[in-house]
């Protein structure tokens, strides 16, 4: 293994010493030429996500290693994973869409080539691509991501590029597992497999890893939670990454649905349940900080984190679309934005000021329904997914979201669909929605679960802190008594329908 290098990008924050980077940070957490780079982009903040968009180009077709969890898909428009594309494009496609995208999303802020096979597989395209796009729209973010195979070959063209996020796939750093999760990899004009692969793959991206971070590149390190594979050994992933530099690490789920096609997937391999994924990210948590918030998002998703719009910007509609790209409109809409978080800021630091008084250890989760911005503005039903929060008296802390079928259809409630939307949200004490409709509201009642729409349209966190301290004084005066929730079965759910 390399030497270790210096951790970068954080530092010990005001509030008790504890460092603070990435994810959760904010602008007194971190030195100004990296708040800098994080303030705005949706991947690198939690708090950005609700505001901001990216985009990624499909240009690198290309891969250089086979994964157990990965089928690239190019013609789909149904599956919403890694890997996954409608349409590839070219270099010159992809900086016309980028001014597409920009002139009908003002809050797009980053590029990013995620696939659908390997950034760094594919460096002609790639680099190419960003060049038209710095030309073209210099104030947006560049990013890639890489499995790292090729990483340490390309540092100086990253860095020529102006490329200053890096998101690198490190699953292990044992050979030995890493041979259950790569069947092979092709490098240096010659396939490898087993062990000698994994140990080959393994120490490039260490080596990558720790040139990205000299250089002050920003590095998140994306690992894919296997059950029974690597999930114990991601807490050493953990500790190899942070010892060479990562800004943030972000512990993603396997996706391992039949239908999908992968070697996970066809011989039965289970993903983390999602109070197991928590449990890890919480081990993992120190300083270096989890991301929490990622979707796991196709090779050309648009738009904000947890919303595709990529069907609007199809190879045939670009044809008909007239580009302007003004600067000066995105710049006003951005700074609006700004003017939107800083409001939510303030509001929320006068709620958590009430909040410091209170002595409780209770700690309980709560799931919202949002379309973004922060607001809590979206209808039960309509609710594709549900963010979910730990509520303490130190204040809210996002933990994920838990993806869900809709439950409303075409106006109707489809009733075989609320029990398993029940059953995902079953460890939370309240869900926040905009609006609901009397059965479902009743069945969350009879499931121990809170339904809050006196918050619609209002700030998530500032509503839950009033929401949290309401519920406090309850549990105080003997109103109610609080009870931990765990996680339910959906088999248990049924008889709540």
């Amino acid at each position: 293994m390399l030497p270790t290098g210096e951790h970068k990008g954080c530092r010990a924050s005001a509030a008790g010493g504890k460092a603070s980077c990435g994810s959760y940070a904010g602008q007194g957490d971190l030195p100004s030429e990296v708040w800098e780079k994080v303030k705005n982009h949706p991947c690198y903040s939690e708090e950005a996500h609700h505001h901001y968009a990216r985009m990624h180009v499909a240009v690198a077709p290309a891969c250089n290693i086979q994964c157990n969890y990965c089928n690239r898909k190019y013609d789909c428009a149904n599956e919403s994973r890694p890997g996954v594309v409608s349409e590839k494009i070219s270099p010159e496609q992809a900086a016309r869409k980028v001014l597409a995208v920009a002139a009908n999303i003002p809050q797009l802020t980053v590029v990013g080539i995620a696939g659908p096979g390997d950034a760094l597989a594919n460096p002609v395209k790639s680099f190419r691509t960003f060049d038209l796009i710095a030309t073209t729209a210099p104030d947006i973010k560049l990013c890639l991501s890489t499995n790292g195979l090729a990483l340490p070959d390309h540092i100086d063209a990253i860095v020529r590029c102006k490329v200053d996020h890096v998101t690198i796939t490190i699953n292990m750093i044992d050979p030995e597992i890493g041979a259950k999760i790569y069947p092979w990899i092709f490098f240096n004009h010659r396939r490898y497999t087993g062990t000698e692969a994994s140990r080959i793959l393994a120490d490039r991206q260490l080596e990558g890893l720790e040139m990205l971070a000299q250089r002050g590149v920003l590095c998140k390190v994306n690992s894919v939670m296997i059950p029974g594979v690597n999930d114990e050994h991601l807490v050493e992933v953990n500790k190899a990454v942070k010892s060479r530099g990562a800004f943030l690490h972000n512990i993603m789920p396997l996706i391992s649905a039949p239908e999908h096609g992968t070697v996970f997937g066809l011989n039965g391999q289970r993903g983390p349940t999602a109070q197991e994924l928590k449990a890890l990210q919480d081990t993992c948590e120190g300083e270096i900080n989890m991301m929490r918030h990622c979707r796991q998002c196709r090779a050309d998703a648009v738009g904000l984190l947890g919303q595709d719009r990529s069907s609007e910007f199809t190879a045939e509609r670009l044809m008909t679309m007239e580009l302007k790209y003004d600067f000066e409109t995105r710049k006003a809409y951005q700074a609006n934005v700004e003017h939107q978080r800083a409001a939510k800021a303030a509001a929320k630091q006068e709620e958590l000021m009430e909040l410091a008084g209170e002595m409780s250890d209770i700690t309980l989760l709560v799931a919202v329904a949002t379309k973004g911005s922060g607001l809590i503005n979206q209808h039960f039903g309509h609710a594709n997914e549900f963010q979910v929060y730990e509520l303490s008296t130190s204040g809210t802390k996002f933990v994920g979201h838990r993806r869900v079928d809709l439950y409303c259809q075409a106006g109707y409630g489809e009733q075989d669909r609320l029990a398993p939307t029940i059953a995902a949200i079953g460890d939370c004490h309240a869900v926040f929605v905009a609006k609901i409709g009397g059965c479902p509201k009743n069945s969350l009642i009879n499931a121990g679960i809170e339904p809050v729409d006196q918050y619609a349209h209002e700030f998530i966190e500032t509503s839950m802190i009033a929401w949290f301290k309401a519920y406090l004084r309850r549990v105080q005066s003997g109103e109610i008594q609080h009870v931990a929730r765990t996680a339910m079965r959906d088999s248990a759910m049924t008889s709540v329908a």
